[in-house]
């Protein structure tokens, strides 16, 4: 008997002191901290809440990128205000609070585009305090390599935030610009990244249009030999032997002079021949022309005939293809395998001097001035059409080198149309600009390293791209 009494002493014991414990438990838990009131201001610069509290509470802070969101965690912190605030801002769409568990207060600040913050607490009478803040400016700027600082520039912007990223080059610390094949070649697409890596790139930016099947649009030379040609003029940039840039329109001509005297246009280097015309293909293209059957093609190797074959020829490295179609095959068609065949191609005096050359287009500035050539260059609304993700190319008084990308197409970055890109090159101090591809297409490299945000979301395949790289790798 004596036992049990003993027992059930024990037993109540430990359910009482599981008790005290519980209740010691709940008293500590226990909120004491009461939300009695938020009120909300709103001007053009920001969005304020401020929260009434009985006494100053502790927080944490989490940012969430999809969905835009502004978390503030309060333990020990109930609400007794209205749970819900809808706001008709451009940036910011309400508040919400929920008790996320016992004894934490959850606010939620739900957001329209990218914002910057400040969240502090003020006595008598107590109050936090959250700021949304809508006009800002945030810039950093750090040193790649002696030579080369990168910018990181987001700013609010009158239609909503803009990122921009600045490459600022000085070639006299021993670096140079030059443009990259796509897997060293033009047939096939490849990411900037492996692009950049190959290249032995400081950094990287992407270059100029392209086809699904790599070939470029516009002009691309590449260690003195053309890779591909402009149909009209349009904006490149030239990059001569001695490192000196400029920025001006250039056009193609090409031909090729026959026995007996007569002559031939080339009209096109590096692309798929179509009907009636006769295009040229040499090492920089593809391993074959991969051209059909329906034409002609001469392969021209130190100037003399070697082989004669109907399409898809292989193309020597030391040579050229000539392949033709239609009315364009009839000058070609006396020639024999040994016959001389003389090519001529010249993109003017001045860019024939160039080592390296990128066309792209429009220009942006010229001579310090805003200069848009949009229309003079016959460009579509897919490259003219509102704000996008850009790509630039700048020249500065000073020598520098500016290379640009401005991200578009997602909340944290609207873009730029091309007259807000000529302006932001010309406040950047480029006395000479142009735009390269942009879109999906538009992204910047830095030391192994993808520093923008591309709108695909992921990088793109492109054609080609700018690369920085010490003088002696380029030489």
């Amino acid at each position: 008997m004596l036992k049990q009494w003993k027992q059930r002493l024990s037993l109540f014991l430990v359910i009482t002191a599981v008790l005290v414990f519980s209740i010691q438990s709940m008293v500590q838990a226990a909120p004491n901290i009461v939300v009695n009131n938020i009120r909300v201001s709103q001007t053009a610069e920001a969005v304020r809440f401020v929260f009434d509290v009985t006494d100053l509470p502790q927080y944490k802070v989490m940012t969430l990128e999809n969905p835009l969101r502004l978390v503030i965690d309060m333990p020990g912190t109930v609400n007794k205000a209205a749970a819900q605030y809808n706001l008709n801002d451009p940036t910011v769409k309400g508040l919400r609070l929920a008790q996320f568990e016992p004894g934490k207060l959850r606010a939620v600040v739900d957001l329209k585009t990218v914002y910057m913050y400040k969240i502090f607490t003020l006595p008598n009478p107590n109050r936090l305090v959250v700021d949304i803040i809508k006009d800002y400016e945030h810039k950093l700027v750090d040193e790649v390599v002696p030579g080369i600082t990168y910018t990181s520039w987001l700013r609010h912007a009158a239609n909503g935030p803009v990122w921009a990223h600045i490459l600022d080059i000085d070639p006299k610390t021993g670096f140079a610009v030059k443009p990259v094949l796509s897997n060293g070649m033009i047939q096939g697409l490849e990411p900037l990244l492996p692009m950049a890596q190959r290249s032995r790139a400081i950094a990287a930016v992407n270059g100029s249009y392209f086809g699904l099947d790599g070939s470029i649009i516009g002009l691309l030379k590449i260690d003195g030999e053309i890779a591909s040609t402009p149909e009209l003029p349009r904006t490149a940039l030239g990059i001569l032997p001695t490192g000196d840039l400029f920025i001006d329109q250039v056009s193609y001509e090409g031909k090729i002079e026959l026995p007996g005297g007569k002559t031939a246009a080339i009209q096109a280097v590096n692309r798929e021949r179509g009907e009636n015309e006769l295009v040229l293909y040499n090492g920089l293209y593809a391993p074959a022309t991969g051209c059909n059957q329906h034409g002609m093609e001469y392969i021209i190797v130190n100037g003399k005939v070697t082989a004669i074959n109907t399409g898809n020829s292989p193309i020597p490295p030391d040579g050229v293809v000539l392949s033709a179609h239609g009315t364009a095959a009839r000058p070609l068609a006396g020639l024999k395998v040994g016959d001389t065949v003389t090519v001529r191609q010249t993109l003017g005096s001045e860019w024939d001097k160039t080592q390296h050359a990128l066309g792209a287009g429009p220009m942006l500035i010229k001579n310090n001035s805003v200069f848009l050539t949009t229309k003079m260059e016959e460009f579509g609304p897919d490259v003219a059409g509102g704000r996008a993700p850009r790509t630039a190319i700048g020249l500065k008084d000073d020598g520098h080198i500016l290379a640009v990308v401005v991200d578009g197409r997602q909340d944290s970055s609207i873009g730029m149309s091309l007259l807000e890109l000529a302006l932001f090159m010309q406040e950047l101090g480029a006395r000479d600009a142009m735009n390269l591809d942009g879109g999906g297409s538009s992204e910047m490299v830095i030391q192994g390293k993808i520093v923008n945000k591309p709108s695909d979301k992921r990088e793109r395949r492109v054609g080609n791209a700018l690369v920085i790289i010490p003088s002696r790798v380029a030489n």
